[in-house]
């Protein structure tokens, strides 16, 4: 008998839980910690999306066992919000799929579509499922970069020429979780065309479609013609309608992937609880007031957020969609490394961040920073900030205005 699990091997030490495990223990201790570490929303959802899980629940035959694909309405719901916000047409019988919160559809999908040795290529920066669900599946990373630029398709391009095997699948996500970047149509149809010439499959994360900034909507890939040839697309109603601990997410696009990760999922779950998926519909299809109020309200923080921690002599540049903040370290401290950074950061200024080494080696020398405190806590955060920076002999700019 062993305790060397294949899977658990290949697995390195999550660096982002020992800074969890210290804000924790803080906590435990009675330490007032201002948590801008993980990505979890304040905020409540709607309130008649929860009068829509009350009444459902309230029904006798609303509790066995739902549909693991998604509930049709549920189905239909996403595929006309796809319709409206993006223009894109989907069939809600074989190419959507509701799936347990977009973590679990992306693990699932690696699952069904990954062989152990394949090549995949993936973001450094990026969120550890777009990474690990791949590894875990037995697959092999090839790292591309995360900024959209030339660099990025240069690499997509070595890639396919010096990798053997070559890769099959090509992850993404934007707005990027953890760097906050952005992309428009143009990438999207110079990826496409990638993708369909190489024949690779195309793996979109649109977690934050709906959390930008500025008034520059965020596009999805699929708007491409000829996107659904290669390309499914993640969304989740976490960020969006503020259910995150619901955990409801989407795949669409491509029939042939939707219908893999249908089919694994048929053995692995029965889907989400009915009356959740029920008040999912209500969010989707109800008032979407609740969308541009928190689009506002994170605007809102990102501006305090830059303008305080500025003051207090950490110079923020701001992001410009999602519900992050891609923060280099302070250059007088650089030296430190991300996670010692935050270990203190969290010890001396009672704030929590989450070290940008965690989302990969290529994170090194940044933290993400989640605008998931009000104002009034953020702007205690920097007034922390800058006792801890004057602490280490950094010297907070004289500014004006």
């Amino acid at each position: 008998m062993t305790d060397e699990f294949y899977r658990i091997r290949r697995l390195p030490p999550y660096v982002i839980a020992e800074v969890n495990a210290m804000r924790a223990a803080a906590r435990a201790a009675g330490e007032d910690i201002i948590d801008l570490g993980m990505g979890n929303p304040d905020l409540p959802p709607p309130p008649h999306v929860i009068e829509k899980l009350a009444e459902v629940a309230a029904k006798p035959d609303a509790h066995g066992y739902s549909a693991s694909k998604g509930i049709p309405g549920l189905r239909r719901a996403q595929a006309a919000y796809y319709a409206r916000r993006f223009g894109v047409e989907l069939d809600p019988e074989c190419e959507v799929v509701v799936t347990l919160g977009s973590k679990e559809g992306l693990a699932n999908l690696a699952q069904a579509i990954t062989a152990p040795g394949d090549v995949v290529l993936a973001p450094n920066p990026s969120y550890p499922i777009h990474t690990f669900g791949f590894i875990i599946a037995g697959a092999t990373i090839r790292s591309v970069p995360t900024t959209p630029d030339e660099r990025y398709f240069e690499a997509l391009e070595r890639a396919m020429a010096f990798t053997v095997p070559k890769p099959s699948v090509l992850v993404m996500g934007y707005p990027s979780n953890p760097t906050a970047e952005t992309v428009d149509l143009a990438f999207y149809e110079r990826v496409v065309a990638f993708a369909r010439e190489h024949k690779i499959w195309v793996l979109s994360d649109l977690a934050y479609s709906e959390i930008y900034f500025d008034g520059k909507p965020t596009p999805s890939i699929l708007q491409v013609p000829g996107a659904k040839e290669v390309a499914v697309e993640f969304t989740s109603m976490s960020k969006t309608y503020s259910m995150a601990g619901w955990r409801i997410g989407f795949a669409v696009g491509n029939p042939t992937l939707i219908a893999a990760l249908t089919r694994v999922k048929s053995y692995l779950d029965y889907g989400a609880f009915t009356p959740i998926q029920a008040a999912a519909v209500a969010a989707i299809n109800g008032p979407q007031d609740i969308v541009e109020k928190n689009r506002a309200l994170y605007h809102h923080r990102r501006d305090v957020l830059v303008e305080a921690f500025g003051r207090a002599g950490w110079e923020i540049p701001p992001p410009a969609a999602s519900m992050f903040a891609w923060a280099p370290l302070p250059p007088a401290l650089a030296h430190l490394g991300s996670l010692e950074f935050a270990k203190q950061l969290l010890t001396h200024a009672k704030v929590a961040v989450a070290p940008g080494v965690g989302y990969g080696e290529n994170g090194e020398g940044y933290v993400r920073i989640a605008l998931v405190e009000n104002e009034q806590r953020l702007r205690q955060a920097a007034r922390n900030v800058k006792r801890y920076l004057a602490s280490m002999g950094v010297n907070t700019p004289a500014r004006t205005g």
